[in-house]
């Protein structure tokens, strides 16, 4: 199979220019509704593209010996792992997975992990979840390696001269480090998620929530005595209807919530019922805030809140020192949470907003953009200085449930 993330791509970049080789030869038929090239030995060549979580339908269950990824970093690291699945068959064939790309684009990141960095997965808890260095092969190659274009378009030195210094280094020196490829460049797993702390019960605590049958993305924040958003629990399925997605929500709050933020669509009226989701999810307990459904004024706001400010609270400032961004994250969030705003490009048309697509990746980044856009409130200071100890409301929600670590106080010891 040789796929692209557009028909008019694989048609024009792989169909048209193999058929041209090949059909003439009388060698090769093919048949343009189920757009496969099918040899006069059986062996065939299947063309496709990937339209994000549909696509995963389509090709579910089905099984190719070799899968060509064309510009793979135009794809996520999900449907990169989605299409490693259908390599497989019961004949000898040696099964190979090849891929073509520049740096830059949604799956920046998890390419230049692997095939780059080398960066590999080896101690999971699920050995099956390992990554084999020995599996990825890295061949560099920059534009004079390409004799044939150079030949025939000789002012392409020329055009890659004149890009912006950035994407000049990435696309004529092949330099995976000039080009992040993300919208929200702001954000540093290093600067940006921390690990969990009591967070002092005069904090100020919200939920917000981007909801699909597709996936429920919900996230749980404190806001300090600056208005700093603290991000410490998430939550994410699939496939719930809207009963079963407010259960969820409840469930996993085990503190007092000043407001829950959800997109403007929960007060759509159901055709069939007459009903909005919004007065579904509150007959489960979890009453909903309208939150302000801007994309632009929303991603601008969660930029700027990644950008570092003063720091006033003083239970802060002690932890962290006097300058932090003014929204942080837990360690114990879900780490596609971290993936996505790493991964999620500009949007084509509109620099100033971020991209609709891969679907799979806008879920969290819209609950976000809810908790950030919303008017949060900022704790009110206390006259008296709150102390590193005695807070227990800062636990993770399994800590909760479980008890967390044993303690000799507890063995009685």
């Amino acid at each position: 199979m040789i796929m692209r993330s557009t028909f008019r791509e694989v048609d024009e970049n792989h169909i048209q220019p193999i058929c041209n080789e090949v059909i003439p030869l009388g060698i090769a038929k093919y048949n343009n509704q189920n757009h496969r090239l099918t040899f006069t030995n059986g062996s065939t060549i299947q063309f496709g593209n990937w339209e994000g979580e549909e696509s995963e339908r389509h090709y579910n269950g089905l099984e190719y010996d070799w899968i060509f990824l064309d510009e793979a970093t135009q794809f996520t690291e999900r449907t990169f792992n989605f299409l490693g699945g259908c390599l497989r068959g019961v004949n000898d064939f040696p099964k190979r997975f090849y891929l073509t790309c520049n740096p830059g684009g949604v799956g920046h990141n998890w390419v230049k992990r692997l095939f780059i960095d080398r960066q590999y997965k080896t101690d999971c808890d699920n050995p099956e979840e390992n990554e084999n260095p020995a599996d990825y092969t890295f061949i560099f190659a920059t534009v004079e390696d390409n004799k044939f274009l150079l030949e025939s378009s000789p002012l392409y030195l020329r055009n890659l001269a004149n890009m912006p210094e950035d994407v000049r280094r990435a696309y004529r020196y092949g330099d995976w480090d000039a080009i992040g490829g993300n919208y929200f460049k702001e954000f540093s797993r290093k600067i940006h998620v921390v690990k969990p702390f009591g967070i002092p019960s005069h904090w100020e605590r919200y939920r917000a929530f981007d909801y699909g049958l597709d996936m429920l993305a919900c996230f749980w924040a404190a806001s300090d005595e600056d208005g700093r958003l603290w991000v410490f629990r998430s939550y994410e399925e699939k496939g719930l209807i809207i009963s079963e997605a407010a259960k969820k929500i409840k469930e996993h709050t085990i503190e007092k919530i000043n407001g829950t933020y959800a997109p403007p669509d929960m007060w759509n009226r159901q055709r069939e019922t007459g009903r909005t989701m919004a007065e579904t999810y509150a007959e489960y307990g979890v009453p909903l805030i309208r939150s302000d459904n801007n994309r632009v004024q929303g991603h601008m706001l969660l930029k700027e809140a990644l950008a570092p400010k003063p720091v006033n609270d003083p239970y802060v400032r002690k932890m962290f020192g006097d300058e932090l961004p003014m929204l942080m994250f837990f360690d114990s969030v879900s780490s596609k949470v971290f993936s996505d705003l790493e991964s999620i490009q500009a949007d084509d048309d509109n620099p100033n907003d971020c991209a609709k697509d891969p679907h799979d990746l806008t879920h969290t980044i819209d609950g976000l953009r809810y908790l950030q856009i919303s008017r949060t409130m900022s704790a009110q200071a206390l006259a008296k200085p709150v102390e590193d100890d005695g807070f227990d409301v800062g636990q993770t929600y399994e800590d909760y449930m479980t008890g967390g670590e044993i303690t000799a106080s507890y063995m009685g010891v």
